[in-house]
């Protein structure tokens, strides 16, 4: 029983790691995700800018950075202009606006493609970890319990399964919204 317990966290962490990478991808909507972890040189210290200021939206696609520091403008400018990510910058006296372009239907399936191949690269990870709790399982000397525990190992993996689903979907549509 240690075993699924141990699974259990595996697969949560496993899950929680592919919601960050698929947050981190472009959708149509704007998203301080997309800005607040790209680093700005500011006193011989690399920060992020989420250590800079503030980061809001305002749709349909800007991204607003309001700086606590005047001086950071133009770095913070130059910072998000040399990510590539894309994004139209411009810069006001205390304030970067960073503007995402319209999604091209190439670069839609291009995420979608790339959403679908990190969502596999998880389940192989989490079927390389229910084969080794399977093996441990094997090794249990009372088949009611076996087969209980092996029931139980099934439950969570189609849970897990049916979680990433329910991630693709949800991106797919932020991505055709």
């Amino acid at each position: 029983m240690e075993n699924l317990k141990e699974f259990q966290n595996q697969i949560n962490a496993l899950l929680s790691s592919l919601k960050e990478a698929i947050s981190i991808l472009r959708t149509n909507r704007p998203s301080p995700r997309i800005v607040e972890n790209i680093y700005v040189n500011y006193m011989d210290q690399n920060m992020q800018i989420k250590q800079l200021g503030s980061i809001t939206v305002e749709m349909p696609r800007d991204i607003i950075i309001t700086l606590w520091d005047k001086s950071l403008v133009p770095l913070v400018t130059k910072a998000i202009e040399t990510a590539n990510l894309g994004l139209s910058v411009s810069a006001g006296e205390n304030m970067v606006r960073a503007k995402l372009p319209e999604l091209t239907t190439e670069r839609r399936d291009e995420i979608i493609k790339l959403v679908k191949s990190t969502a596999e690269e998880t389940r192989i990870k989490m079927r390389r970890q229910r084969d080794d709790i399977n093996k441990s399982i094997s090794t249990e000397v009372d088949k009611d319990l076996k087969f209980r525990m092996k029931d139980d190992l099934q439950k969570k993996v189609d849970q897990f399964n049916d979680s990433i689903d329910k991630l693709i979907e949800d991106k797919i549509k932020d991505l055709s919204s």
